[in-house]
């Protein structure tokens, strides 16, 4: 719900704020990523703080983040290769198929 917590560095959202909407949204699992006992305190504090969230405090939690997100500085996922295990093992990939070769030619 935080992108490795890239998206606190902007001071515009809380680690709850982050949580409390990942909680909102329609899934069946929200993982949080812990990895320190602070975290996890974190965590299970916004579970238990946690309430639906109403439209209207979705809509003003997008408004508080629309210009830091605007251009992605804070989506390292989006924007970078920071997360992309694969572009930094292509050979994961192996040779594109022989039918990929015919339709797209490398140049």
């Amino acid at each position: 719900s935080m992108g490795s917590g890239v998206i606190l560095k902007s001071k515009v959202v809380q680690p709850a704020d982050c949580l409390h909407y990942a909680l909102n949204l329609p899934t069946s699992v929200v993982i949080t990523g812990i990895d320190k006992p602070e975290i996890l305190d974190q965590a299970v504090q916004a579970a238990v703080t946690f309430r639906p969230m109403t439209p209207e405090q979705v809509a003003g939690l997008v408004a508080k983040t629309r210009e830091v997100a605007a251009h992605g500085e804070y989506e390292l996922f989006k924007t970078s290769q920071h997360f992309d295990s694969t572009a930094k093992h292509p050979e994961w990939l192996g040779e594109e198929s022989p039918r990929v070769q015919q339709l797209a030619p490398a140049s």
